[in-house]
């Protein structure tokens, strides 16, 4: 993950386009005019062989002939050129290119070129945008280094595309909407600068409040999750994914497997981190126009107000699709707007004050639902008519939303129409209040709100690899894995199947063994009672398909034939599998309980995932299914089953009560923790899990396992690191290093209060006297893989001191912080938690740990000099680098 020398990409100081011209429509052509017409202050050179002019500019015949180093080079030429031009722009000091030219994707040669042009660049630590991509704009900075077809506005919404047609549509989109961006940038084949990285350098970025994504896919599935958990945690982020379908399925060992289709995969990577996924061009727009007025939700209701009743009923039936609610008008809500309505109004919500209203009737109702504590939010309509004026309509709700200061509420406006209604939406877009076409289109953009409200509260959740107090054996079901893979197999009995799921504390129905049909039937008679008897077999998977399962068998002799009437049935259906005996286990009767599917799979991507939804034969069918990355928590678990269709059967329903859905989030826990511990575990099927008031219970399972190798993909979210957590004895107090989690924002934030403004400036530099709530957040809610920030905790639960490290995206070297309150400062803390960052660094395999200190800070440089540090004096009179190099 790096965002090294991306400020070249977005803010550079001078631009060099290599291949300008001036052959009308030609790609160099049109790049030159955009770029000599952007509006952009700083010095744009021209370079072709082939020209001494073009759009009025002198242009030069080599990079070598530059007359001065760009920041940021625009290629648009051959394929064929890029790496040496390439070559020579990094050896000017050049430090970010984009590469317009398409071409490397020709048979035979797109590994080759794509090699060769990153090959030039790295010695230079040169970044590479595309190749074959539309290119990039920066609006307020005048830059328009594209060949897109108009400038949009400036903005404060960044757009990333990994298609520049998809891009150039919502540029021409977004003016008349009054949608202006702070950056577009287009990846095309993403030889090098990804989406990921630049969702890091976006999230960091104060000209842009808001992200919009097109996506086609993802090639590291840890780098973009951490990149966009990061950029969520600071503002929205929308995303588009196309190719929503995938023929992986059919080729599946176990029904999660065939459940976990790609598209399915996507929507639980967007949800873990915390995005809001949009299904088209068209819902992608409806988001913009809500982060374009600076938007969020606090809630679901909603109120509508509107003087048509038609209208208002449109909305109504739109919220349930949305997933938001029509807000219940208190008494004193409803009395309020009765003082100022007409007579004959609706009385309850949606509020019609008639089609007749009179503009400052809009505001005065207005007023009254921003009031209303039990509303979260208000769509407005008008319907035009030809006694009221809808323009002034529109001027009065602006009115209204300017001199309440919308009291955190967003207003969403919907004026129907087109003749009468474009000078409203004007007015609307002029103020900074998102309006929309119609009723649905408002109603949609509240609902994606909301999703995205629920989504980034889940970020704040971290599971630690292990929970607490719970009884596992990970030995054992490690031992039971690689003993069959030493064995050959690629697949775990049923009896091996169960103890791995036992090792993790999931229930599961005690069974026997049989050899053979006659052993079969003499465990049923040490069971006694009913029994179930299923076909062992390494070579079937799907034992009911093959006739491998009869049910509501009694004694040895109805089990022995039984027995033997499978085998030939078996023999018959698939020859070719073996045959490794019989399992006979109690019938379970449980006639109250649901049948569910829970599992586990690895993506590609991403890596291990676990699946809940509904199970049984039909389960294909039923397709009723919901995925969570793990690590997982209770909370995310029961996420996981609330987005499932069987959940509302659990819930309980006539006379049959709610099932145990902490018993269930519990089995979906351990899944998570079996998937992170045993990477052998390739597919995982508990199919039926049977789940009821009384618990769960795991029937039936299937195990999948494959030695791990270099393609085996890494888990996407790195789990608490509870294994750093350790006491320590400091000044006489014992006290708590571990790393931060995300709640520890209000202790943060009061250990920071509790210091002395001198000790703030020289820790965060500036007029910052409290940390800003995006400040906490990003110091809270980190990504463990490459930032950790240890804390000191007491026994009272304050946080005393934080230690911090963020690692280079080679991982070679790491960046220090470090504050202590101030009433705990010369007591040896500092010097402890410094010594844990150092410790932990070298542990990770960091070579340089270096930290950025004030030239005033004369404790913080005595006390790293104490540690090894060195000094290495930059060109800041300010600051200093403080340097230790670690032992390889």
């Amino acid at each position: 993950m790096t965002t090294r020398n991306l400020d070249a990409l977005l803010t550079p100081g001078a631009i060099a386009l290599i291949g300008a011209s001036s052959r009308p429509g030609s790609v160099g052509q049109v790049i030159a005019k955009n770029l000599l017409r952007g509006g952009f202050r700083g010095r744009i050179m021209l370079v072709n062989p082939h020209e001494t002019e073009v759009e009025g500019q002198p242009v030069v015949a080599s990079v070598s002939d530059l007359p001065g180093t760009p920041d940021l080079a625009v290629i648009a030429t051959p394929a064929a050129t890029v790496p040496g031009l390439v070559a020579e722009l990094g050896a000017r000091g050049c430090r970010a290119a984009v590469v317009i030219s398409a071409g490397f994707e020709a048979p035979g040669a797109e590994t080759e070129l794509r090699q060769a042009v990153l090959d030039a660049a790295r010695p230079h630590l040169m970044r590479i945008v595309g190749p074959n991509c539309l290119g990039v704009i920066s609006p307020a900075r005048g830059i328009n280094a594209s060949f897109a077809h108009r400038m949009p506005d400036a903005g404060r919404i960044a757009l990333v595309a990994q298609s520049g047609a998809v891009a150039a549509a919502l540029i021409d989109w977004a003016a008349p909407h009054g949608v202006g961006f702070s950056h577009v940038v287009t990846v095309g084949d993403s030889a090098d600068v990804d989406v990921g990285d630049l969702l890091d350098e976006l999230a960091l970025d104060g000209e842009t409040s808001a992200i919009l994504l097109y996506l086609e896919g993802v090639a590291d599935g840890r780098k973009f999750m951490s990149a966009a958990r990061a950029a969520a945690r600071s503002k929205p982020v929308a995303v588009l994914k196309s190719g929503r379908s995938s023929a992986g399925a059919k080729a599946a060992f176990s029904h999660t497997g065939a459940l976990a289709g790609a598209d399915a995969v996507y929507d639980a990577v967007f949800r873990r981190a915390g995005l809001l996924r949009v299904d088209t061009l068209a819902e992608l727009f409806e988001a913009a126009i809500a982060f374009n007025a600076g938007v969020r939700t606090h809630g679901e209701r909603l109120a509508v107000l509107t003087n048509g009743g038609g209208a208002g009923v449109l909305s109504v039936d739109a919220l349930a699709d949305a997933g938001a609610a029509l807000a219940e008008l208190s008494p004193e809500t409803l009395a309020a707007l009765q003082a100022v309505a007409p007579p004959h109004w609706s009385g309850r919500n949606p509020v019609d004050i008639l089609g007749d209203a009179r503009p400052a009737l809009y505001g005065q109702a207005l007023d009254i639902l921003l009031a209303a504590p039990e509303v979260d939010a208000i769509l407005v309509l008008n319907c035009p008519v030809a006694v009221a004026s809808s323009l002034d309509a529109a001027q009065a709700v602006v009115a209204a939303v300017q001199t309440a200061g919308r009291r955190h509420k967003p207003v969403l406006t919907a004026w129907l129409g087109e003749a009468e209604a474009t000078k409203a939406r004007a007015r609307f877009a002029a103020a900074d209040l998102p309006t929309y076409d119609t009723p649905e289109q408002a109603v949609a953009a509240f609902g994606q709100l909301v999703r995205a409200r629920r989504t980034n509260e889940l970020l704040v959740q971290a599971p630690p690899a292990a929970t607490p107090g719970r009884r596992t054996d990970p030995a054992e079901a490690r031992r039971i894995v690689r003993e069959a893979l030493d064995q050959g197999r690629t697949v775990l009995t049923d009896p091996e199947a169960r103890a791995v799921l036992r090792a993790y504390g999931v229930p599961v129905v005690q069974s026997l063994s049989a050899a053979d049909p006659q052993a079969a039937g003499q465990a049923a008679r040490r069971l006694g009672g009913q029994v179930a008897l299923k076909i062992l077999s390494r070579d079937i998977s799907h034992k009911s398909d093959v006739g491998g399962v009869r049910l509501g068998l009694s004694g040895a002799a109805e089990v022995e034939l039984a027995a033997r009437d499978m085998l030939a049935r078996v023999a018959r259906d698939q020859p070719q599998a073996r045959i490794d005996g019989f399992v006979v286990e109690p019938l379970v009767v449980r006639p109250e309980a649901e049948e569910l599917l829970a599992g586990v799979v690895r993506d590609p991507t991403f890596g291990a995932l676990v699946m809940v939804g509904q199970g049984g034969v039909a389960v294909q069918v039923v397709a009723d299914r919901a995925l969570g990355l793990p690590p997982l928590n209770t909370v995310l678990a029961r996420d996981m089953i609330a987005r499932t269709r069987v959940s509302r059967l659990l819930a309980g329903y006539r006379n049959r009560p709610a099932a145990d859905l902490d018993a269930l989030a519990g089995v979906l826990v351990a899944l998570g923790e079996l998937a992170s511990d045993l990477p052998e575990v390739v597919e995982l099927d508990v199919n039926p899990l049977l789940c009821d008031g009384r618990g769960v219970l795991a029937v039936d399972a299937r195990v999948a396992v494959r030695r791990p190798d270099a393609s085996t993909p890494r888990l996407a979210i790195l789990p608490y690191p509870s294994q750093l957590v350790r006491t320590v004895e400091v000044g006489g107090e014992r006290l708590a290093i571990r790393p931060i989690r995300p709640t520890d924002a209000p202790a943060l934030c009061a250990m920071v209060d509790a210091c002395a403004p001198g000790d703030v400036r020289l820790r965060f530099g500036g007029g910052l006297r409290h940390l800003t709530p995006d400040l906490t957040l990003r110091l809270t809610q980190i990504d463990y893989d490459r930032h950790m920030a240890l804390v000191a905790e007491n026994g009272r639960h304050e946080i005393l001191g934080v230690g911090r490290l963020v690692s280079d995206p080679e991982g070679d070297s790491a960046e220090f912080a470090l504050m202590v309150r101030s009433d705990r400062q010369m007591h040896g803390l500092g010097g402890t938690l410094l010594k844990a960052v150092v410790d932990y660094a070298a542990a990770r395999g960091i070579s340089t740990v270096w930290g950025d200190v004030a030239r005033d800070n004369d404790r913080m440089r005595d006390l790293a000099a104490s540690l090894g540090f060195t000094v290495e004096s930059g060109a800041d009179v300010a600051r200093v680098k403080m340097v230790k190099r670690l032992a390889a």
